[in-house]
């Protein structure tokens, strides 16, 4: 048995047990889970960029902390995994991950190479925070409200950074097309690092989430904005939307099929 294990379910109260043996209120890592995950990465930037020209930044920041902080508090209070809540609080965050960077360098006038290293830097700092109190980072131990919380503090960190790290790539000469590009093959690299035995699965797996979110916001600017920004002038509005529906279908599909809960003990 992993220490990972003996953490996780070795009780040491009754109340303390049941808490441990509740169900992981995470995914399983399919392929649609990395599908749906960059998914929401492209729809968050444009969406983000979408209200921001529509209500103003100022306001658009307000409306996407509240709704924010309305989908963590419903994910927060069910007990369980449930497809709908868990991906509606992920696009959530993604919206307002791309809110947070960008109010730095837009609203504040920090450039990307320092926004970048500082998101990074809070990344890291929440990991150290969340391995210290439960000597783990897998999100398959996702089962007490602590846990819970490092890891949507961790997710946030991953978007803000991720949002940072893909402008920053765009306005150093590669363009969107060029970063999709990059972060493809990047993506790769944790993955068959972790296949040749030199990665283990926890490190890799949060490689690979971090870069998700350059990938798929990359690709929706390619898709959204003007030709003479590098992007093939599709608009904000319906790349927004054709994301979103694709989003929805998916989760739908899981929600319907459970191909992505804990499979049966």
């Amino acid at each position: 048995m992993s220490a990972e294990h003996v953490l996780d379910d070795r009780p040491r109260s009754h109340t303390r047990a049941r808490i441990r043996e509740s169900a992981n209120k995470v995914p399983e890592v399919t392929v649609y889970f990395w599908i749906i995950k960059v998914l929401t990465t492209g729809m968050g930037e444009t969406a983000s960029d979408f209200l921001a020209h529509l209500l103003g930044p100022i306001p658009a920041v307000g409306l996407g902390g509240l709704a924010l902080a309305a989908s963590l508090v419903l994910q927060f209070a069910v007990r369980r995994y449930m497809a709908w809540i868990y991906w509606t609080a992920v696009v959530m965050v993604s919206v307002f991950g791309t809110m947070a960077a960008d109010v730095l360098h837009v609203g504040l006038g920090v450039p990307y190479t320092l926004s970048t290293p500082l998101f990074l830097i809070a990344l890291a700092a929440v990991f150290a925070l969340w391995y210290a109190s439960e000597r783990t980072l897998s999100i398959h131990s996702i089962r007490t409200r602590r846990r819970e919380f490092f890891y949507w503090g961790a997710v946030l960190a991953t978007f803000a950074l991720g949002t940072a790290a893909g402008d920053l790539t765009a306005t150093i000469g590669l363009g969107y097309l060029g970063s999709v590009v990059l972060f493809a093959v990047a993506i790769c690299v944790p993955a068959v690092a972790h296949r040749m035995r030199l990665l283990g699965a926890v490190a890799a797996f949060w490689t690979a989430y971090v870069i998700t979110r350059p990938l798929g916001a990359s690709l929706a600017d390619w898709m959204a904005l003007p030709g003479r920004r590098g992007g093939l002038a599709w608009g904000l509005g319906p790349v927004t939307l054709s994301w979103t529906a694709a989003i929805v279908g998916f989760v739908v599909f899981l929600a319907l099929s459970r191909r992505d809960t804990e499979p049966a003990h």
